[in-house]
């Protein structure tokens, strides 16, 4: 029987039941910002940031967590000794940050929230300095100071043995023109930037696979690849952050940019506006995920459903405009590729990847 992410408890139809509930309580407060000199702009709710907007400015505010990636590194920590919560803490930023950027907005200040059940945890002192290290680094990636946090111990609530870590973000858009909008047409590019494996998704249902392993997270994953699973699963996340700003310096317009994180492929269809996302060369999915395919074993319409399957960020450019984006990629270090294509088929909405077979519909994908 093959797994899939439902099966490891995560159930993103609840999920997003609760967080369009959300969205409608508080679209009901978008009047409180008139007494600061904001309004909030049309179209901003649903999108990974929210946007406020002032006369010559937007500000941009996120707030993520990094969900369960940390037990990876506390498991792999207690086979091996060696921690990994330097790369953890790169991933909490990068997971918050690359969600900012989405509207076009760059970093200026990234908060820390880390909770615990029990303030011994921060008396290993290696793990805290790699955490506290991984933290910085990633708000240096990010152009972005460190502004702040919350270390609250919560006993009852978060097991005493772990941390739970999250955090917010406020960025800026100036001048206003710079905001990216879904200004998508039919004919688009697609433009992947390679992630640098699972990142921040799907790590409960990686985590149930290396509970079936006789080797655990010491399992080699093969396929070319020199790493055992712990050490492929536990990669730091790219951050997209640099991309974004030398797009926005070269003056080449971003119509749209997805952050491809939970539901995997799907997330390329976020856009409210229907369209038929196609994707031409999809190219080999990394050894990573081939070996999560074995070893689930997981469906390949499961994999791509839920898993980034080695791309972490998406543009949609103009065709005139899609050499340019990917020199501006390439250029800021960013593996980069013309993926496919956008194309406008009545009121359908889809992501379809012909070479594999697969297709996702507008249904699949219920963030609104």
């Amino acid at each position: 029987m093959s797994l899939s992410y439902e099966s490891s408890g995560v159930n993103y139809d609840q999920l997003d039941a609760f967080k369009r509930a959300c969205q409608k309580a508080a679209r009901a407060t978008a009047g409180l910002l008139a007494p600061h000199g904001y309004a909030e702009p049309a179209a901003t709710r649903g999108e990974s940031a929210y946007l406020i907007e002032a006369s010559d400015h937007y500000l941009a505010h996120v707030e993520e967590g990094l969900g369960t990636k940390n037990l990876v590194a506390d498991a792999y920590q207690a086979a091996t000794g060696k921690t990994f919560y330097r790369e953890i803490a790169i991933d909490t930023v990068a997971t918050i940050v690359n969600d900012l950027i989405t509207c076009g907005a760059l970093p200026i200040s990234v908060a820390m929230h880390a909770a615990v059940g029990d303030s011994a945890w921060f008396t290993d002192e290696a793990r805290m300095n790699a955490l506290v290290d991984g933290w910085a680094e990633g708000c240096r990636q990010s152009g972005a100071v460190w502004g702040g946090g919350e270390t609250p111990t919560l006993r009852g609530i978060v097991n005493s043995e772990t941390i739970v870590l999250a955090g917010s973000a406020i960025g800026k858009i100036s001048p206003k023109n710079l905001r990216i909008t879904g200004d998508v047409h039919d004919g688009d590019s697609i433009i992947f930037l390679a992630s640098s494996g699972v990142q921040t998704n799907g790590l409960t249902l990686c985590r149930k696979i290396a509970d079936s392993l006789p080797q655990g997270y010491l399992t080699p994953i093969g396929h070319g690849d020199p790493r055992n699973y712990g050490e492929a699963l536990l990669a730091p996340s790219v951050i997209y952050v640099t991309f974004v700003r030398e797009c926005q310096r070269r003056n080449i317009k971003l119509n749209y940019v997805a952050h491809v994180t939970g539901h995997g492929w799907r997330k390329l269809m976020r856009l409210d506006e229907p369209f038929v996302y196609e994707i031409t060369d999809p190219r080999p999915a990394p050894a990573l995920f081939k070996f999560l395919q074995e070893a689930g074993p997981i469906s390949q319409r499961e994999m791509y459903a839920t898993f980034n399957q080695g791309i972490g960020f998406a543009a949609y450019v103009s065709p005139e405009n899609a050499e340019a984006t990917l020199a501006a990629a390439k250029a800021t270090g960013y593996d980069a590729w013309l993926a496919g294509r956008v194309r406008k088929d009545g009121q359908r909405k889809a992501v379809t990847i012909p070479s594999l077979g697969l297709e996702y519909d507008g249904e699949t994908l219920a963030l609104r």
